[in-house]
């Protein structure tokens, strides 16, 4: 079992890339990093004998002082070359520059000067080195006013904010799962060029994107509407555009009913176009808890028709648990955020009816469901 560091791995790629190790990939095993080594000699040696692969994704994108930027990208790349050095260690080394490189911007040249540091030593000591140059890569729980135009335009449309497109350039964007998987099969593969650039999965412009996010939020937000998704793009961004919804203040939602003599109607689910899924229908007991596992790709509501029930969200890798009290005489539902662990729970006296839609049939070999409790 090869053993794998990640520098950065508090970081939006490093969390995503972590998980995905964590969920997928049995046959490697990560050793934890704490941005606090490359402040400590001691620490840091520790963490690199034990590594068979490093990922290094540490370093800083924004800071109100560019040199700043240079100075700290640089001097991470030197601190792990020395460290190498102090242990006689050539591990598999991953290192994630940009497609900025060719700015002549202090970050791009930090990136590409960090890349030949790292080059350079791979050479002299033999290592195997595979320099990622990597295009703007977006997706759930990336920061805002960071790095991410989707992170920030989202952010905004959901906290009633004005985005502005400053710039309407044709941006080449990188899911974060995508370049996760990328990653693995290069660990496992060990077939990477000393220069790799990472090809892009989609091409749009910056007002493009706004007019799609303003859909969902059109849409979902305002109208409780499940839009079309008409391609793998569309399905990243409007699960990345759900990741930053309030969930302290914007769940549950509750239906709309109308009520007659005849009793009560109340629509469940509303599709917008071509989306389809699978619909199911559960009674559970009282006490008895369903689900304590996440999704990463799946949009998956869950609406409480009879009963009283407790939905508990988690997001992974965090302990912050979000309680949401539903019942049957107000009924309402919860749309579940991906890499949020959920569950439900029948907290009444009288079973509990829950009808659960999700945007894909049910598959076996590809569920897309990994347990973990609240």
């Amino acid at each position: 079992m090869q053993k794998i560091g990640i520098t950065g791995q508090n970081g939006f790629i490093g969390k995503y890339l972590y998980n995905s190790i964590k969920i997928n990939a049995t046959d490697l095993q990560i050793v934890p990093f704490d941005r606090e080594f490359f402040e400590n000699e001691n620490k840091l040696d520790q963490f690199v004998q034990q590594c068979d692969v490093i990922i290094h994704l540490a370093g800083l994108n924004r800071h109100s002082d560019p040199e700043i930027i240079y100075s700290t990208n640089i001097e991470l790349a030197r601190k792990l070359v020395h460290s190498f050095k102090r242990t006689s260690k050539s591990p598999f080394l991953i290192f994630a520059s940009s497609t900025q490189e060719e700015r002549d911007n202090h970050y791009g040249r930090s990136k590409l000067e960090s890349r030949l540091i790292l080059k350079s030593w791979a050479e002299e000591h033999e290592a195997q080195f595979c320099g990622l140059v990597i295009p703007n890569v977006f997706g759930p729980f990336c920061q805002p006013f960071y790095n991410s135009v989707i992170a920030t335009f989202s952010y905004q449309l959901l906290n009633n904010q004005i985005p502005r497109v400053e710039k309407d350039t044709e941006l080449k964007l990188l899911y974060v799962g995508e370049l996760a998987d990328s990653i693995i099969n290069i660990i496992r593969e060990k077939n990477c060029r000393e220069t790799f650039f990472v090809t892009h999965t989609a091409e749009i412009k910056v007002s493009e994107i706004l007019v799609l996010l303003n859909e969902f939020k059109s849409k979902y937000l305002n109208r409780g509407l499940i839009p079309e998704l008409k391609s793998s793009f569309e399905l990243y961004l409007f699960n990345t555009f759900r990741s930053y919804i309030d969930l302290e203040h914007q769940l549950p939602v509750k239906f709309k009913t109308n009520v007659d003599t005849r009793g009560v109607f109340t629509e469940l689910v509303r599709l917008d176009h071509n989306m389809s899924g699978q619909i199911s229908f559960s009674i559970t007991i009282p006490g008895v808890i369903r689900g304590n596992h996440f999704h990463t790709r799946k949009i998956e509501r869950f609406a409480v028709i009879k009963g009283e029930a407790l939905i508990q969200l988690r997001r992974v890798g965090e302990d912050k648990v979000y309680d949401f009290y539903l019942s049957g005489n107000e009924p309402a539902y919860v749309d579940m955020p991906i890499w949020t662990i959920h569950n439900i729970k029948n907290i009444g006296s009288e079973d509990l009816y829950t009808i659960f839609w999700i945007n894909e049939l049910y598959d076996a070999e590809d569920s897309d469901t990994y347990f973990e409790e609240i």
